[in-house]
């Protein structure tokens, strides 16, 4: 049977690993879509030279990494942002008693800025690119608890209108998807501690100096590039940060 080609693959890896190299490309590369169904395993060891046996293996890792999702009796997709996938993927503030629940979400706007020297560095972009600026207000259990301030590089997000932001029936990583073909594959996040702003104070109703969690996330695309970076300010007297077994996505 013909192996795969290994020019751009690190020699020595298990083959699956290479196959799983190139599945990865196809999808960095569009040739599949969110949503999409991937072809058959007959088709892909035909195209990559390898057993059913490896193919599955390569799958199998993606599917593990929820990248690909497999559905009983109807194939193997890419997988797609919803609200349940942002849910257990991505949304990692839990009631003390172990709770989670859908945030209500509360559009406070939508601006244009440029990236300062932090921002710049952390999106991988020169500084004073252009950037869209979004800040929503997150309520849990009829409280405000967490100010969510985004920061988008124009460049993958052109024409973004308040419209779009402020009437959206779902997340916004599904807007990124269906209205601009941007998936986020994956988050990396940071944590530090701070004191509330007098603007974070005010639109979360406490004293200034507060202490909160900040959670700093970078949105990664499917081709790596950094898509969004947020920065999450949360009240912790009744709320904690948990990403544990039970998360099922990434970051």
């Amino acid at each position: 049977m013909q192996q795969i080609f290994r020019s751009d693959v690190a020699l020595g890896l298990p083959l699956y690993r290479e196959v799983k190299h190139k599945l990865m490309e196809s999808l960095r590369d569009g040739e599949w879509k969110p949503g999409d169904i991937i072809p058959a395993e007959k088709r892909l060891c035909e195209r990559f030279g390898v057993s059913v046996g490896t193919l599955r293996k390569a799958v199998d890792e993606l599917t593990a990494e929820n990248i690909l999702i497999r559905h009983q009796g109807r194939g193997t997709f890419v997988a797609s942002h919803s609200q349940d996938r942002y849910m257990f993927g991505f949304f990692h503030i839990y009631a003390q008693d172990g709770r989670k629940e859908y945030p209500k979400v509360e559009f406070i706007s939508l601006t244009r800025d440029k990236a300062d020297a932090d921002g710049a560095a952390r999106l991988g972009v020169k500084k004073g690119a252009k950037l869209f600026r979004i800040i929503n207000r997150l309520s849990l259990g009829g409280r405000a608890v967490i100010i969510d301030d985004i920061l988008l590089p124009e460049q993958f997000f052109p024409n973004m209108t308040e419209a779009q932001v402020r009437d959206r029936r779902t997340t916004l990583y599904q807007l990124y998807q269906d209205s601009f073909g941007i998936g986020v594959l994956r988050t990396e996040e940071r944590l530090q501690a701070c004191g509330a702003s007098a603007d974070i104070a005010r639109m979360l109703g406490i004293p200034e100096g507060t202490p909160l969690l900040h959670i700093i996330r970078r949105a990664l695309s499917f081709r790596d590039e950094v898509v969004e970076l947020r920065h999450s300010y949360v009240i912790t007297d009744g709320h904690e940060y948990y990403a544990g077994d039970d998360n099922q996505g990434h970051g």
